[in-house]
Parts: structure tokens; sequence; C-alpha cells
């Protein structure tokens, strides 16, 4: 997998705010952990698990910030994974490292942010 190539396909997707695409790069047991999901949750977990609750929570996220537009700064590759580092919501920099599935779909990614 071209990590570069990915990048820019997976800032495209977001940037257009069409959901089915953002969803095509994940993987139906998807699991995100992001402090991002503790802030819309209120602190009650900062882990989902499937593409329906994964959906449902990015829906929100896309609704509630509807000019959300995310730049690409870095990416990089390792074994299975990817991490990208890009300027987020508020001005913010996340880093988000991804592992990918056979199908080369994203199966895990964890979130960080400044």
């Amino acid at each position: 997998m071209n990590h570069q190539k990915f990048a820019e396909e997976w800032i495209r997707s977001w940037n257009s705010h069409d959901l089915e695409d953002i969803l095509s790069h994940y993987a139906e047991d998807i699991e995100i952990t992001t402090p991002m999901i503790v802030m819309a949750t209120g602190g009650k977990e900062s882990t989902l698990k499937g593409k329906d609750a994964v959906r449902e929570y990015w829906k929100k996220a896309l609704d509630k910030f509807p000019d959300l537009h995310f730049e690409i700064i870095n990416s990089t590759a390792g074994v299975n994974s990817v991490a990208l580092l890009y300027r987020s919501i508020m001005d913010k920099h996340a880093v988000e490292v991804m592992f990918f599935d056979d199908d080369e779909k994203i199966n895990k990614m964890y979130a960080h942010y400044d």
C-alpha cells in the first residue's frame, strides 16, 4: 500500500463530507479510540466498535462541524499500518495511527491531538 496515496484519498474523503465515502476505508469490525469520543459522550467511553457505531458518531461530528476540513502534513508507513499527521478541526494537530486487515481496510485506529 502506498501510504501517501492512501493519505490523499483519506483526506479527500473527509473533506468531501460524504460519510459513506469516508466509511469505505474502514472494515465492518472497525475499532476506533480517540479522545474526541470522550468529549462527545460526556466522558463515558473512548472507544467505539463496529461500523454502525462509528457511522453514528461520525454523522454527529460532521453535522456539528459543517466546515470540517483536514489538511495533511505528513504520512508514514509501518507494518500493515499508516500514521497520518494532519491539521484537524479547531486548528488542532492530529496523529492517527491506522491498522489494516488483509483486505486493506482499516480495522483499528488510534487518534491523538495536541
